[in-house]
């Protein structure tokens, strides 16, 4: 590969993990530790991630089971799982959390199923706008130096086929996610 598109492809790689983790926290009804990625907790006035004060474990398929660390933390950790979009109301016995995902309704199902095709048409967009980039720098490229019409058409070819082969990952992952989320 060109070494003038190798960045371009580097950042549509970066696009597909982006979309993979996005995809990650969204939950389908399984208890999945990642949903709780995002959550923050104040850890002696710093802003922390769950994982980082507790050890965060899967006992049954539909429940999360938190331990923190240090007992002062469980209040700290049910108030941010109270505070955050989950909603899933935390069981708090003093010393763990159990988070108990109740089962998804069709409604919400089909509602995940939007959201994930809408994260999927921003990755799409966000490749293509990859693509517009690369177009312009080699337009730009053609007009500033000696770079034949022809290197630049192959350029563009190149940088067409990464394009298209990437939008392709992305509808296989919608794909499989929404797969995910509407099989009950």
């Amino acid at each position: 590969m060109d070494e003038r598109i190798v960045r371009y492809d580097e950042k549509m790689q970066k696009t597909m993990n982006n979309l993979g983790e996005e995809f990650g926290s969204i939950r389908a009804g399984r208890a999945n530790p990642h949903v709780l990625d995002k959550l923050k907790v104040d850890y002696y006035g710093t802003p922390t991630g769950i994982q980082q004060v507790a050890n965060v474990s899967v006992p049954e398929p539909r429940m999360l089971l938190i331990q923190p660390w240090e007992p002062a933390m469980v209040k700290e950790i049910e108030k941010a799982v109270l505070t955050s979009d989950l909603g899933i109301n935390p069981a708090n016995d003093g010393k763990v959390i159990r988070l108990v995902f109740p089962e998804l309704t069709e409604e919400r199902r089909k509602e995940l199923a939007k959201d994930i095709r809408k994260k999927g048409e921003n990755a799409k967009v966000a490749i293509r706008n990859i693509r517009r980039d690369a177009n312009d720098t080699f337009k730009k490229l053609a007009k500033a130096s000696d770079v034949s019409e022809d290197e630049i058409k192959d350029l563009n070819d190149q940088v067409q086929k990464m394009t298209d082969k990437y939008i392709a990952e992305v509808d296989k992952a919608v794909e499989g996610k929404t797969k995910e989320i509407l099989t009950v």
